[in-house]
């Protein structure tokens, strides 16, 4: 990392000690993973301790983040209500309320604890005896909460035209001091919601993991003193900035490109597209500031009626920047120094968000509904790697799983109630040089929750849990699978998911394929049927039957370019069915199902030769699957060709 000369941040002009600079920035990761741990360890509710949808982060007094393992909220609001000067030891503040949060907090189900660190004075040691304490830095978590109130179990429904049938909306406030909890806000948070044990359990979880953290973060103050570490602070800040500007923008061409992608239905108004829109633009290196890259979303859609909007025009975008950054990291030489990139607070100078008006996806107007806006937020990871796709030649990866809550909840056998929600993971798209992964979780450190754990807590079996076979978009690169996941009800109760991508897929890029997309099916006494991929209650009585099947990832690059002894090993693997072999990749396998694979030579390159011969030329340079053409009319977008 280097001891660089810096100027400005917090400390002004200073010289940081490289052996030091090492030491706090591996503390700050140390002091965020231990406030993690404590957490899994701690909370009550399956998904947040089993499930792991929560996040920590460290930020500096002056509210910029520190830590690059993975995303977090923002500080923002808390020190516009409550000025720094105002705080003392002990404090903890605790937030939910989407349009308060500066962006930070997408819906009311993640609740936001944030906690102040304290030093005295700025000599190393042990400070100044008696000296005055003030805020050096924050510790921050917030976690994705089983219920907080509103319309439907889960806080999460589907149809929902107002904020309010969304739960209970706390803005900034302090929930403890030095004197302990303040009981009246906890007994009206828990009043308000479905799940009130779990609820104050994993809320003392997370404070009591961030005044640990904060503790952790203060003796770090106290053995170097406040001046280097400050120092230590910019340095990291201003490291991350160079090395994105050194090492990605450096990938991108001067120029501009525009690409959009879709959100396919909102829950309350029939499917369509709902756009997302970017226009990219890389800015030239001049005399007085390096490179940069300008997001436009002009051309972002309306509104929704129903929960898929995101407020990510607060704080100048200062969130979504965070957020989207990480796509960047696949313009890295190596996927091992794609892996060594942290995304902190440096990358925000070396993006330039615009906004649309106030009234799009992306600016909504309170009190519109955001619990869904995973289909939007997620949704822009994917525009901003195919604009880049664009502008490098394809070299990024194709369209990646999207976030989805599937669930059930009812009555146990005893008459008790309860709520299992689920984050189910799928796959990645291909890369230039590379499938992509199986079964992977886009928010970090995520899982499914292990079948011997649910069913020793809810009343139902899983039966099968395993690949999505031909799910992953075919490619010469193939898509990743996603899941496969069969339960069996052992007492009648309710259907629940918040998913996207069922009826678009993933989107393949440079010849690849999309993906399959999101689907479950549900067979009970009446018969099998296909579940609404928005559904607050779909019944399912004791002996239904409820598979999920989550979506491929898209594929990269021309399908018939894959290596026939791969597609084998696809075969093998039970990765891709035989019927998909041939129609998906040209590749012939022969002989009987329980015998080891093999293929027809011969068969396979004449398959492939009529394949070619009757394609329609030219092809978009990305493929969005059937249900794009069912939505638009169209089999592609007039942004899809290079």
């Amino acid at each position: 990392m280097g001891g660089q000369t810096l100027t400005g941040g917090a400390t002004g002009t200073k010289a940081v000690d490289p052996v030091l600079l090492e030491i706090i920035a591996g503390s700050l990761a140390s002091i965020e993973k231990e406030v993690e741990t404590a957490i899994g360890r701690t909370a009550r509710s399956p998904m947040v301790r089993d499930a792991h949808d929560f996040r920590a982060g460290i930020h500096d007094r002056l509210l910029r983040k520190l830590t690059g393992r993975s995303y977090s909220s923002l500080v923002h609001p808390i020190v516009r209500d409550f000025p720094i000067e105002t705080m003392k030891p002990g404090d903890v503040y605790f937030h939910n309320d989407v349009y308060s949060s500066e962006g930070g907090i997408g819906h009311l189900p993640d609740l936001c604890v944030t906690v102040p660190v304290f030093h005295a004075g700025k000599a190393g040691g042990k400070g100044w005896e008696g000296g005055q304490k003030t805020v050096v830095a924050f510790v921050q978590a917030f976690g994705h909460h089983d219920d907080i109130g509103g319309a439907v179990p889960g806080s999460m429904p589907s149809r929902a035209t107002s904020v309010f049938e969304e739960g209970l909306m706390v803005p900034p406030i302090k929930l403890r001091d030095a004197s302990g909890p303040n009981q009246a806000v906890l007994t009206i948070m828990t009043r308000n919601s479905r799940m009130p044990e779990s609820l104050a359990a994993d809320l003392d979880s997370e404070c009591a993991a961030c005044l640990m953290g904060a503790r952790r973060l203060g003796e770090l103050f106290d053995r170097y003193g406040q001046p280097q570490v400050e120092a230590c602070f910019d340095a990291i800040v201003a490291n991350t900035a160079a090395t994105f500007r050194r090492e990605i923008l450096a990938k991108v061409p001067e120029g501009t490109w525009t690409w959009e992608d879709y959100a396919e239905h909102d829950g309350v108004d029939p499917p369509r597209l709902h756009t997302q829109r970017i226009t990219l633009t890389r800015t030239p290196e001049t005399d007085h500031a390096g490179p940069k890259l300008i997001l436009d979303f002009t051309g972002t859609g309306p509104q929704a009626k129903g929960p898929i909007n995101h407020c990510g025009n607060y704080a100048d975008g200062n969130f979504l920047a965070k957020w989207l950054a990480p796509i960047l990291r696949n313009l890295a030489d190596t996927p091992e120094r794609m892996a060594q990139l942290d995304v902190n607070e440096g990358v925000v100078d070396l993006l330039e968000l615009r906004f649309p008006p106030p009234g799009t996806l992306l600016t909504p107007i309170f009190p519109a509904p955001t619990n869904a806006r995973t289909f939007v937020i997620l949704r822009l990871l994917g525009v901003l790697a195919g604009v880049l796709a664009k502008a490098v030649g394809g070299r990024m990866p194709a369209d990646q799983e999207t976030i989805r809550y599937t669930g059930v909840y009812g009555l146990d056998a005893a008459g008790e109630p309860y709520l299992m929600r689920e984050v189910l993971g799928g796959g990645s798209g291909g890369r230039y040089y590379a499938d992509g992964e199986d079964t992977i979780h886009v928010v970090p450190d995520s899982r499914n929750l292990p079948a011997e754990f649910s069913e020793a807590r809810f009343p139902f079996v899983v039966e099968r849990l395993g690949l999505a076979i031909d799910s992953g978009g075919p490619g010469e690169f193939r898509g990743g699978l996603g899941y496969e996941k069969v339960i069996r009800m052992l007492t009648d109760g309710y259907f629940m998911s918040i998913a996207d991508r069922s009826i678009l897929a993933c989107w393949g890029v440079n010849g690849g394929k999309a993906g399959r997309p999101f689907e479950v099916t549900i067979k009970d006494h009446l018969g099998e049927r296909f579940a609404d991929a928005l559904a607050d209650a779909e019944p399912v009585p004791a002996g239904t039957l409820i598979r999920i099947r989550t979506t491929g990832g898209g594929g990269w690059g021309d399908p018939l370019n894959r290596e026939v002894e791969r597609v084998v090993q696809d075969v093998a693997w039970g990765k891709v069915s035989r019927a998909g072999a041939a129609a998906d990749y040209g590749v012939v396998i022969t002989g009987p199902d329980d015998e080891p694979v093999a293929v027809d030579i011969e068969g396979t390159q004449n398959l492939r030769r009529k394949i070619r011969a009757e394609r329609n030329l030219p092809v978009p340079f990305f493929d969005r699957g059937p249900g794009y053409q069912r939505l638009a009319g169209v089999s592609a977008a007039d942004v899809d060709w290079l």
